[in-house]
């Protein structure tokens, strides 16, 4: 009897483990605490107006030089993308702004990421995201851009304001199990579309 309860928590351990990793992961995304740092450029990953409009107010206080807004569609323009913040677009701010269209993930991002940040030399970098995206966007951008110094940025999304529901649970789950995937090393490539 004893031999079979200790099988059973050995099988179970991963799953405690797993369990543990996430609560630790939801409140880390849940309690997001944004401190900007000044940088020589930053980066906003699409995914939520949040991150555009929260990129483009860093940008009109001078937290960084230059901004690129990475994994763009291909037919958005600034103004659509600005949201509530086009009141900051004067000409000389627009013409800091690099879109980039070519990611198609987060390993992606951290590609176009460094590409853009090597072509500008930067070396500092404030990166916007959303509190349960910021571990796994500063991972893959680190791998792409090791030489880069990145700050995190996390913004806390509409998903993650409201009372904890099914919606939310699911997508903190989804967003913990890519982590951990990028952790193990499971995301390769550069998943770029081709240049124009």
């Amino acid at each position: 009897m004893k031999t079979l309860r200790l099988s059973m928590l050995f099988l179970a351990m991963p799953g405690l483990i797993w369990l543990a990793g996430l609560l630790w992961f939801g409140r880390d995304a849940l309690s997001v605490t944004p401190h900007a740092v000044k940088c020589d450029g930053i980066v906003a990953l699409t995914g939520g107006k949040d991150r555009i409009e929260t990129s483009l107010d860093l940008l009109h206080r001078s937290y960084g030089q230059l901004l690129l807004i990475s994994g763009v569609g291909s037919h958005a323009t600034l103004a659509q993308l600005a949201g509530k913040s086009q009141a900051f677009l004067t000409p000389e701010l627009s013409a800091r702004i690099t879109l980039g269209r070519r990611a198609v993930s987060t390993v992606g991002n951290g590609t176009e990421t460094a590409e853009w940040a090597h072509s500008n030399h930067l070396h500092t970098l404030l990166v916007v995201t959303a509190g349960y995206h910021i571990r796994r966007a500063m991972m893959e951008i680190q791998r792409a851009a090791p030489d880069v110094v990145l700050h995190p940025y996390p913004v806390r999304p509409p998903a993650l304001r409201r009372p904890l529901d099914k919606a939310t649970v699911t997508l903190l789950v989804r967003e913990y199990n890519k982590w951990l995937g990028a952790q193990l090393g499971l995301s390769r490539g550069t998943n770029l579309t081709p240049a124009a």
